[in-house]
């Protein structure tokens, strides 16, 4: 969320906000935060049974403060993709950190761990992007025009002509 949203509905009086985070691999929910609570843009903490890890490359976690890449792990995790067997692979890991067998999914979200315990969101690990709420990989798009008769080459840029 921009910091000029965030402030703006800080700001708003008589009203409980609330900002929740979670991908729908992860049954929608998994961190949530108090607007009133944090001055500037934070995705929050895990809800219940819910664990929230910042890794590195290698699947360890970092300093607090240090950016690294989101995972979560507990009851809402997904079983993963319905006949995507290489991408259930690459989002849906073993959990180094929980219980033997347990799993957890990378969300390809850049996230650092801030002094007061609140995970903030910083960007995407990755190219993905959203449009009218669909993830869009602009790398797929372009292998799917590259394999076009009579296409050499492919290049997907987004942008935005009109704000909004």
């Amino acid at each position: 969320m921009p910091e000029a949203l965030w402030s703006a509905v800080r700001a708003a009086t008589g009203v409980m906000s609330v900002n929740l985070y979670g991908p729908t691999e992860y049954t929608v929910d998994a961190l949530a935060a108090d607007l009133a609570a944090s001055a500037t843009p934070v995705v929050g903490r895990p809800i219940g049974n819910t664990r929230a890890y910042l890794l590195d490359g290698a699947l360890r976690p970092v300093p607090a403060g240090s950016t690294g890449e989101l995972y979560l792990a507990g009851h809402g995790i997904a079983r993963g993709y319905l006949g995507r067997f290489a991408l259930t692979a690459e989002r849906f890991v073993a959990d180094p950190y929980g219980a033997p067998g347990s799993r957890m999914y990378r969300t390809g979200d850049l996230a650092r761990l801030r002094a007061d315990g609140e995970i903030e969101y910083l960007g995407r690990a990755d190219d993905q992007v959203k449009i009218r709420g669909f993830r869009i990989e602009p790398g797929e798009v372009e292998s799917a025009l590259a394999a076009v008769d009579g296409v050499g080459a492919a290049a997907v840029v987004v942008r935005e002509d009109t704000p909004g």
